[in-house]
């Protein structure tokens, strides 16, 4: 394949057993077409040798046995699979998601913050947000923690300056060009939008993540009655938090 500028497509060592593929510089959702199948070619050519297989926005992370091939080897087999590596089509289609989204401030308090910020109203911030599908570029930070894009500009703010220390789960957030759903009570330094009622992260599901990488994620605003019949939770955030 040819990457979009000098040099790239790039392998970088990250130690005795991973190479770090970068194909792009630019977040862009046509990345995915190239990143899904070289991320299948990957398991084929390493076999039992692969750990494991880490996509994102502009890179995929190979991570290998050094046991069973040597970071020689492995190189030459990255190298052999994007000589001839070509878009995938398909995974430009993605599976649909829609994540039932109840946005208020009293889960989502960052809400009245970001529309002042953005000169809009809260109205026309839930509508910008829920105005579109996102691609889930990447899953990590936490189990089923889905990193998804590209946010309308319009809605493109910063991280806060001092992160939560708790984010309720099923926080629906914002931060650069990114949007996510958290799928656990972790820290976090996004804004807070709502919540969602869909179950994100489950260990009795097959993958246990409800969002893999390549779907298109639907943010569908509901009112309170709904997202509670959803089985929503709508514990208020506490004051100044």
């Amino acid at each position: 394949m040819r990457g979009e500028g000098a040099g790239l497509p790039r392998l970088e060592s990250t130690g005795l057993d991973g190479w770090m593929v970068r194909l792009f510089e630019r977040i862009e959702e046509s990345n995915l077409a190239w990143i899904t199948p070289l991320t299948r070619r990957c398991e084929a050519a390493f076999g039992e040798a692969l750990v494991d297989l880490v996509p994102s926005y502009t890179t995929l992370l190979v991570v290998f046995d050094p046991l069973r091939l040597s970071p020689e080897e492995a190189r030459r087999r990255l190298l052999g699979l994007l000589g001839d590596l070509a878009p995938d089509e398909q995974a430009e289609a993605g599976e649909v998601r829609e994540l039932p989204t109840w946005y208020d401030p009293s889960v989502g308090p960052d809400l009245p913050r970001v529309a002042e910020r953005v000169g809009m109203t809260v109205d026309e911030v839930i509508a910008c947000h829920a105005g579109h599908d996102y691609r889930v570029f990447a899953l990590g930070f936490a189990p089923g923690f889905a990193f998804m894009g590209l946010l309308d500009a319009r809605l493109e703010v910063p991280r806060l300056d001092t992160p939560r220390e708790r984010v309720p789960v099923n926080s629906v957030a914002i931060a650069g060009r990114q949007t996510a759903a958290y799928p656990a009570v972790t820290p976090g330094g996004w804004h807070l939008l709502g919540r969602t009622s869909a179950r994100l992260f489950d260990r009795d599901r097959e993958g246990f993540s409800l969002l893999r990488v390549g779907d298109r994620v639907r943010f569908v605003p509901v009112d309170r009655q709904a997202f509670e019949a959803e089985g929503g939770d709508t514990t208020p955030m506490e004051a100044g938090r």
